[in-house]
């Protein structure tokens, strides 16, 4: 296995993280640009993309059984460049549209390799420490690249859309360094065998953990305005200590994992629900920093735990379908972050944030009691089961 494996992989991640939101400083300049675009349309400049992933995260995993990943990937990668860069060329807002959803339909092809990869290249301990470090410098990338974009925006709204010549120095790394690999095909006419159940429950918890970890993202500035703590630019920092937070754990997560055992799920759930909790009860701005550093920290920790029990429980073959399951609930969670928590507070005619904090607490606290239960069960059974062995 050649040294330069490792950062080939880990770079692909960082591409797929800052697909939508990279371009997100230069938004304001974009309406300007285009005064009469309704203002959906504009936002709809950093979603759009995420319309596309999900079909497309489905289509690459039918596409690994004709082509070779590098093949996939290579293609991905070229529509991630050109569409990418090639957006700040356009006059409309319906063309640079148009440019965003392909983009979208890049990343789906790019994000499920850059996780069954590591499930082909790595095994055990190696594995688990290949997705945190994926985790952790796909949340360096954004920050790298956000930071970026916001320096590239002083010059227009057109130039932000460079950063995404990350893709050509990936494809570069990937064409020299990614192993040519072999198209996954069945063999002879075995039946197509079904995704585990149990790896769906992985796939809506990942959803349940971007749904939580989202409502941070959005919901930051608005919570800082209501209770008097801050503007715009001071929330802005504050979100960017998810990221730190989730690259810290990301980067601990084999000696984390070996710290808390079986217990690594409860614990982490149970973190997050106590900074939510801080930030539902208390006002204090250091407690603010702290509690969504923790959130940051739970991230980092559930999201590559799940996408290894996700590539574990499932035979290699199947697993880029797996992991297309999974990036779509990822999706869908985020998508359905802000509509879901809006929704839980005007129907019950509190429509603040920090009730929707608290409404996440307690559904933590819920999470909390059956994982707990479950890892229980599970050691008893598996307790029984050496006994009756012996």
């Amino acid at each position: 296995m050649n040294k330069m494996l490792k950062p080939t992989i880990i770079s692909i991640g960082m591409a797929t993280v800052m697909a939508g939101a990279a371009i997100s400083p230069a938004l304001g300049l974009i309406a300007q640009e285009f005064p009469t675009a309704d203002p959906v349309l504009i936002k709809l400049i950093l979603t759009a993309p995420s319309l596309m992933i999900i079909p497309f995260s489905f289509l690459c995993s039918y596409l690994t059984t004709k082509i070779t990943k590098k093949s996939l990937l290579m293609a991905g990668l070229v529509i991630y460049l050109l569409s990418g860069v090639g957006a700040q060329f356009m006059n409309s807002i319906e063309s640079l549209l148009a440019f965003r959803l392909a983009l979208g339909a890049g990343v789906g092809l790019v994000m499920p390799l850059s996780m069954s990869l590591i499930s082909d290249y790595f095994t055990g301990e190696e594995r688990t420490q290949m997705m945190g470090y994926n985790s952790a410098f796909s949340n360096f990338g954004g920050i790298v690249t956000m930071m970026l974009a916001g320096y590239l925006a002083t010059f227009g709204w057109r130039v932000p859309f460079n950063v995404y010549f990350i893709g050509l120095i990936i494809m570069i790394l990937v064409f020299f360094f990614l192993p040519r690999g072999t198209v996954e095909k069945r063999t002879g006419n075995q039946p197509r065998k079904k995704i585990p159940l149990v790896v769906y429950g992985y796939a809506v918890s990942m959803g349940g953990v971007m749904l939580v970890y989202y409502s941070i993202a959005t919901n930051m500035a608005l919570y800082m305005e209501q209770n008097n703590l801050g503007g715009a630019g001071l929330a802005g920092t504050v979100i960017s200590f998810t990221t730190v937070g989730g690259m810290t754990t990301s980067i601990l997560l084999v000696r984390l994992q070996g710290l808390l055992k079986n217990y690594i799920i409860p614990i982490t759930l149970l973190v997050m629900g106590i900074a939510f909790s801080i930030l539902s009860l208390m006002n204090n701005l250091p407690l603010v920093f702290i509690s969504v550093c923790l959130i940051g920290f739970g991230q980092g920790i559930l999201f590559p735990v799940l996408l290894v029990k996700v590539i574990n429980a499932v035979e290699p073959q199947q697993s880029d379908r797996a992991i297309a399951i999974t990036s779509s609930m990822i999706f869908i969670g985020q998508f359905l972050s802000p509509i879901l928590l809006n929704g839980i507070g005007r129907l019950v005619g509190m429509p603040t944030i920090r009730f929707e904090y608290g409404a996440i607490a307690v559904g933590l606290g819920i999470a909390i009691v059956f994982t707990f239960i479950s890892v229980i069960r599970s050691q008893n059974s598996n307790a029984d089961m050496q006994e009756a062995a012996s």
